[in-house]
């Protein structure tokens, strides 16, 4: 079950890192706009996303790329938090909205216990 879930994890970060050059208008929406250069944020996160990735994937690097997975996915709760910050019940996209946002945060928080799982059990 540990091999599953490290290998699961690789996939989703390499297939989303992935997504951050197919489709960034997604990604660049949530980068906080006060962040500023939200293009090259977003090329490199993408690009951290699929090495971390590819650490996870490989089960003698799994230790430390779990660890850097919860480390990159952590780095991402500016911008969740951000957006609840920002959230209006009155906006028009569902993570634009208090719930949304909150999910948002919700989600992540998950991954990074996600990463952290594979990360103990790698060691």
């Amino acid at each position: 079950m540990h091999a599953i879930a490290a290998v699961a994890l690789a996939v989703f970060l390499v297939v989303t890192g992935v997504l951050h050059f197919l489709v960034p208008g997604y990604f660049l929406r949530l980068v906080p706009a006060w962040l500023r250069r939200e293009r090259l944020l977003v090329a490199v996160s993408g690009s951290a996303e699929v090495m971390v990735g590819a650490l996870v994937l490989v089960p003698c690097s799994r230790p430390v790329g779990g660890w850097a997975a919860a480390a990159l996915i952590t780095c991402y709760l500016v911008s969740h938090l951000d957006a609840l910050r920002r959230a209006r019940p009155d906006l028009p996209r569902l993570l634009e909205r208090p719930a949304g946002a909150v999910a948002r945060l919700v989600v992540n928080i998950l991954y990074i216990a996600w990463a952290v799982a594979v990360a103990r059990s790698a060691a």
